[in-house]
């Protein structure tokens, strides 16, 4: 026993020595680091621990961790990969997390975590069974209403909120900002995602990573690239021009990775031109990192990819959540010398680099009690401030007085603070638009009331529960009232307020019928609602609680005003309510258009794309989706874009918003007749009306087109005036540069602005251009060359105005 205590003892005393040895992160240099670390140890640190999926198998046992399989979870009908044997060794630091690195205790080396989403923290309000201690986050408002905004100081502000909350939760990097661009409003994630425009949808995205990025923690600006919808994701083929990528769907990350620097990027589903973007050197190392001098590190969606050796060739350095069969991908590749040890090398650096940066690594010990309440308010603010009034007939809102009020509609009473999927957010409570309105001291209908809570309850507990936590489950039948209760209440209330809701999410994008458009029983709710109150000289307001957009044109006129509320977060109800009685003006501008028909969209013809013939069994998982291939043949004629250089009609244009009071642009002032590398533009805001109110100025460009066709306009340029009282003017100021006027020319592989005479149209949308003023480029400029990469492999017929 002696002989075999000493050994052991001394066995200890080595590795001891051997730790201490060991060149340590933060002291020595990261590449001392790398140098000192094991095979073994590079690949953990590149393939994560995986993760705790609801429903997932359990891991696989250590001897057979080499070969592990795939096991079948009967329950939800699929197959899902096993984790790491050590993950379930190893107590998670965030539960309800979706994920984790490696820790390498002997080099210093902390495990980080990593958490969904964009909207707000994801984790698991409840630890262990014990329900006297909380964790809820704070759901705020959804990409596309902050992006409503147009005020980049705002969302930064919101950013700032999301971040603490997030140190504060003990997680190292949020899985957000989502923030591709909509292409088609049957997109499944739009609402997580900003807007049409790459311009607005850059601006904002750096705005919320900066803001997050401050609490001393990261972000994940997702996904890249060109992942516009849900359908067939991980088995969806893009296919579009050079041009189109890279002034539409590259853009906006270009912009967030230059002006805010994201710790991280996440690779996306789909393959574009045949590659999956996890396995693309042209997209993660060529254009990311050479041509935009990226310094963060890439991580793959949740299993996404295919082949974890052309990732790591790609540039994708982590591999998420991680499955062993990666690892020992991997690893037998360096050994058969098919993998280079110097990739591998690199794609640990670019990992340490942030790590270093990490709350985990500088041994922050997170409250786990984020002030909930602060950031509430927050929400509340920035959602009211977002949200658009589209109509507002004889100035039916604001509401004044304590008015009595008939309440209809479901999401009246249910509010959809956010949509599903890893964009949700466990929350202590959600304020309904019932509630918001009693809190603003309305008085609502009884009878009505009580109608509707008690139909909800009823049928919330016969709905079917969904089959995984981001599958939408269906939506309960809308409550029907009595014509008697109607027009009784058309009697008896000053008002009626209608909701029309819609919600969608992970894994499966909307459709036409009753969703983009408005369902029978919804068209006979507006009708009913809208004669009785019309009969008695009363006012019908509708609230749009949705995730992405509706068709309008064929029932908007039965109400006397329409407010945008999209979906607001945890303090939704209040902040409806701050809009609808006055208390907050309304401000926010549309981020994306509202065609008159579903039709009316340039992407409608080939949205989402087409199933490809394969002799392939089709997967056990649901999620994969089959192959599919689309075609991108409105090119970079998206949104507004499209709808203003064919003359195609829109229900609402792209940055339409109205206000509670009226604005006058006056001065247009061009800093220089002819462009000489900068130019300013600027423009005095006068409110003429009587209420204090925000207004956003929007800068559009139209072009020279002798060379290449080109939008008959673009955003290149907004601001938000403070909040002018009545009477009380600002003048403001937008700057264009070089970039600003280029188009990306294919022939040349460069951006390029044409020679000629250039119109700056100033405007409170793209249809409602208030000045304008010509300027002049004496000579083409060319910005530098850039790699012919991303060439499509078959030719596009795009449309050419």
């Amino acid at each position: 026993m002696k002989w075999i205590y000493t050994m052991a003892t001394a066995g200890l005393l080595h590795s001891a020595v051997y730790a201490q040895q060991a060149p340590q992160l933060g002291k020595a240099t990261v590449k001392q680091v790398v140098a000192a670390m094991t095979l073994e140890e590079k690949v953990k640190l590149v393939v994560g621990m995986g993760f705790k999926m609801p429903g997932a198998p359990a891991p696989a046992k250590k001897d057979n961790a080499t070969a592990p399989k795939a096991d079948t979870n009967s329950k939800e009908g699929f197959r899902l990969p096993p984790m790491d044997p050590e993950a379930a060794t190893i107590k998670e630091k965030v539960p309800g997390s979706a994920g984790r690195t490696h820790g390498i205790a002997r080099l210093g080396i902390p495990s980080i975590t990593v958490s969904d989403g964009p909207s707000g923290v994801r984790i698991d309000p409840f630890r262990n069974g014990d329900s006297s201690r909380t964790y809820f986050a704070t759901a705020f408002p959804v990409g596309t209403l902050l992006a409503s905004s147009w005020d980049t100081a705002l969302v930064q502000k919101v950013g700032n909120a999301f971040g603490s909350e997030i140190r504060d939760y003990g997680i190292d990097v949020i899985l957000g900002p989502g923030m591709n661009i909509h292409r088609n409003p049957l997109g499944g994630r739009n609402f997580e995602y900003y807007s049409e425009d790459p311009l607005l949808s850059g601006k904002i995205a750096a705005a919320m990573v900066r803001g997050i990025q401050s609490n001393g923690v990261g972000t994940s600006i997702k996904h890249f690239a060109a992942n516009n919808q849900e359908t067939n994701r991980n088995q969806i083929n893009t296919i579009l021009s050079e041009r189109a990528l890279r002034e539409i769907y590259l853009k906006n990350f270009e912009i967030t990775v230059m002006e805010s620097a994201p710790w991280t990027v996440m690779s996306s589903y789909n393959k574009i031109d045949g590659i999956y973007t996890s396995e693309s050197p042209d997209l993660l190392t060529t254009i990311l990192r050479d041509e935009w001098g990226y310094k963060g590190f890439v991580m793959t969606d949740w299993f996404g990819g295919k082949d974890p050796v052309a990732q790591m060739i790609a540039g994708n350095n982590l591999l998420m959540p991680g499955t062993p069969v990666q690892s020992k991908t991997i690893t037998d590749a360096i050994n058969a010398g098919k993998l280079d040890i110097k990739k591998l090398d690199e794609n640990v650096e670019g990992i340490l680099n942030i790590i270093l940066l990490s709350p985990s690594f500088k041994n922050y010990t997170a409250s786990e009690k984020p002030d909930l309440k602060a950031n509430a308010a927050m929400a509340r603010v920035a959602a009211a401030e977002s949200m658009i009034l589209l109509k507002n007939d004889n100035n039916s809102l604001p509401i004044t007085g304590k008015k009595k009020v008939a309440l209809f509609g479901n999401t009246s009473y249910e509010l959809i603070a956010g949509g599903t999927g890893s964009g949700d957010v466990h929350k202590a409570y959600t304020v309904s638009l019932k509630k918001g309105l009693e809190n603003a001291g309305y008085h609502l209908d009884e009878k009505l009331t009580g109608n509707y809570v008690n139909f909800i309850w009823d049928e919330n507990a016969k709905r079917p529960k969904p089959r995984f936590f981001f599958m939408l489950p269906p939506p309960i039948p809308e409550y029907k009232a009595e014509s008697d209760l109607v027009n009784r209440l058309a009697e008896q209330t000053d008002l009626a307020i209608i909701t029309l809701g819609r919600n969608a999410g992970e894994g499966a994008d909307r459709k036409v019928e009753n969703d983009f458009t408005i369902s029978d029983f919804e068209r006979a709710l507006l009708k009913q609602v809208s004669e009785a109150f019309h009969k008695k000289g009363k006012k019908l307001v509708v609230v749009l609680n949705i995730g992405g957009v509706i068709e309008t044109e064929s029932w908007r006129n039965v109400a006397d005003a329409i407010l945008l509320a999209w979906q607001p977060g945890l303090e939704g109800g209040n902040a409806i309510a701050d809009v609808l009685s006055g208390k907050q003006n309304p401000s926010g501008k549309l981020a994306t258009s509202f065609p008159v028909n579903y039709e009316d969209l340039s992407s409608a013809k080939n949205f989402p794309g087409h199933e490809l013939e394969t002799s392939t069994a089709p997967s056990t998982n649901p999620m994969m989706g089959k192959p599919s291939e689309v075609i991108y043949e409105e090119g970079i004629y998206v949104g507004y874009r499209y709808f203003q250089s064919f003359h195609v009609k829109t229900a609402y244009p792209f940055g339409y918003g109205l206000s509670y009071t009226k604005f006058n642009y006056s001065n247009l002032v061009l800093s220089n007749p002819s462009f000489n590398g900068k130019l300013t533009a600027s423009v005095t805001v006068t409110n003429t009306g009587k209420h204090a109110g925000k207004e956003v100025v929007e800068l559009y460009l139209s072009a020279p087109a002798k060379k290449l066709y080109k939008p008959g306009e673009e955003l290149k340029g907004f601001t938000k005036t403070r909040l002018l009282k009545p009477g009380e003017s600002q003048t403001v100021q937008i700057t264009l540069n070089t970039a600003s006027l280029a188009s990306f020319d294919t022939s040349l592989t460069r951006w390029v602005a044409e020679a000629g005479t250039y119109k700056v149209k100033i405007g409170s949308s793209v249809e409602d251009i208030r000045l304008s003023k010509d300027f002049s480029l004496a000579k083409e400029l060319q910005l530098p060359k850039l790699n012919k990469v991303l060439v499509p492999p078959v030719d596009i017929h795009e449309m050419i105005p």
